[in-house]
């Protein structure tokens, strides 16, 4: 276990170019997690995340939808968690494309019921924003050696801290990973609900590689190696295995790149 605890504050402490690394916001979170709190997650990469580096003590609670992978249930868990403890402090982490399927929807939930939600302890949602359903592209490009295909994965850059204000919330932008620390620090003391938002590193491999399954940027940075097709024996042989092997793969575009941290206000 300590050899894993070191694996994970060595990940968490890589630089990228001055973008936030994804893993240390989960990473700088673990340690300032108030007791007794309840934190929720959806099943994107940036659960990957929550359920490595946070290390819940005696009195936590945390919940996600385990095997189901359903997207959208972090920001209504955590309304739910709300409502059912409102003496406790709830953190949810959500991905842009979850967030833009059913959460932006349920921020006016909160909105509606602010009499009931507002008010300490904190109330928090972190929404990762890379602009990719990105589970989804990592599991066709890290384990099935597959190029990402942008008309079914790519998903649309949206202003969350904007839309956050519309409704009047208060967004707390981060990017740097310098800052995250302080980002997590603002929100947890606030006495209103609130919404994270960084902007991170792109490229962040949730799942361990088929072959490790190289992209154009890493082989520019690497041995310049291509990637392989993976191997199929057998019956389990299929057209996949006959797909042209010379073609690279293109570019990734990333775990995430933006994480916000946004309070309710009036």
């Amino acid at each position: 276990m300590r050899e894993w605890n070191d694996v994970l504050d060595k990940r968490a402490a890589q630089s990228f170019g001055g973008k936030v690394n994804p893993q240390a916001i989960a990473h700088e979170l673990s340690p300032r997690l108030p007791d007794g709190c309840i934190s929720t997650a959806d099943s994107g990469s940036g659960t990957n995340w929550w359920a490595r580096h946070l290390k819940l003590r005696k009195g936590m609670r945390a919940s996600l939808s385990g095997t189901l992978a359903t997207m959208g249930p972090g920001t209504p868990y955590a309304i739910a968690a709300r409502f059912a403890y409102p003496d406790r402090p709830v953190i949810a982490f959500v991905g842009d494309g979850a967030f833009q399927m059913n959460g932006m929807n349920e921020m006016i939930t909160i909105k509606r019921y602010w009499d009931r939600l507002a008010g300490s302890p904190p109330f928090i949602f972190c929404i990762f924003n890379n602009q990719d359903l990105n589970q989804v592209t990592w599991e066709q490009r890290a384990m099935a050696c597959d190029p990402k295909f942008p008309g079914s994965q790519y998903i649309p850059d949206v202003p969350y801290a904007k839309y956050a204000e519309l409704l009047g919330l208060k967004g707390i932008h981060c990017d740097s990973s310098k800052k995250v620390g302080a980002a997590w620090g603002e929100a947890l003391a606030s006495d209103r609900p609130g919404r994270p938002r960084v902007q991170v590193r792109p490229g962040d491999r949730p799942h361990p590689a088929a072959h490790h399954a190289r992209t154009g940027e890493e082989s520019r940075e690497g041995s310049g190696a291509r990637p392989r097709a993976r191997r199929h024996r057998g019956p389990r042989r299929t057209a996949e295995a006959h797909r042209d092997r010379r073609t690279p793969a293109r570019p990734r575009p990333g775990l995430g790149r933006f994480f916000r941290i946004t309070s309710l206000t009036r």
